[in-house]
């Protein structure tokens, strides 16, 4: 099991789980996190940590894509382990649908 990154992190990009994860296994997009799954070890500090509740472990169903998405992008992302300032505009994003079609991003982040 690992815990993947949903679309609701999507031009929300809170970061509150990357300050809590022992073995930094988040990378950064422009505009939202992935967890790389095979540096994951399942401990789940990260998933109440998430004020978006993006966070979920990939054994709930139909998360087989985003498990698929946070692998992908974490090969090519820079790490990150220190939480930065959300969006100005992250509230109002929080929880709006379509998010994947409308606003995704393959463009990496800054990183640490």
């Amino acid at each position: 099991m690992t815990y993947v990154v949903t679309d609701n992190c999507i031009k929300c990009k809170y970061m509150d789980c990357v300050e809590v994860c022992p073995v930094d296994c988040f990378y950064e997009g422009e505009n939202m996190l992935v967890i790389h799954p095979d540096e994951c070890i399942d401990c789940g500090v990260c998933e109440p940590e998430c004020p978006a509740e993006a966070i979920k472990p990939d054994t709930e169903p139909g998360l087989e894509s985003w498990l698929q998405l946070n692998g992908k992008y974490a090969a090519s992302w820079p790490n990150i382990s220190q939480k930065k300032e959300p969006p100005a505009d992250a509230k109002a994003f929080d929880g709006v649908e379509g998010k994947l079609e409308a606003y995704f991003s393959p463009e990496p982040g800054q990183g640490d």
